[in-house]
């Protein structure tokens, strides 16, 4: 396992531990890999052209109350990361940043409530 293999699984452990009460709990379903590169069809899939993370399930909000956990992956894409990062510090703390914003849209946040949410904590 190289360096950035071990910076990332820590930086993932550090993100879910660090989960508000209960949500940690609630991840039982959700699959985080790692890939090197988001392929192609990842990239369309979301209309983006570069990707640190992917959700792909069904978030927690669109199941209905005797509906079963559906199995989710998040994957954390540690190219454009670590292309990103200049510091292995710099590195964690955006792995880290990934997995929690992942894991939001599991609980349903979209990308707009995130940054509504970066723009104005605590509101």
């Amino acid at each position: 396992m190289d360096d950035l293999d071990d910076l990332i699984d820590a930086a993932i452990d550090r993100a879910i531990a660090g989960l508000p009460a209960g949500f940690a709990g609630r991840l039982e379903s959700v699959a985080i890999v790692v890939e090197d590169e988001p392929t192609p069809d990842q990239l369309e899939s979301v209309g983006a052209s570069g990707l640190y993370g992917l959700y792909q399930g069904v978030p927690r909000t669109r199941l209905s109350a005797d509906a079963i956990a559906v199995p989710s992956k998040i994957t954390i894409f540690k190219g454009p990361l670590a292309r990103s990062a200049r510091t292995p510090e710099a590195f964690g703390l955006a792995v880290e940043a990934t997995v929690r914003h992942e894991i939001a849209h599991h609980f349903g946040i979209s990308d707009d409530r995130l940054r509504e949410l970066e723009r104005h904590p605590g509101g």
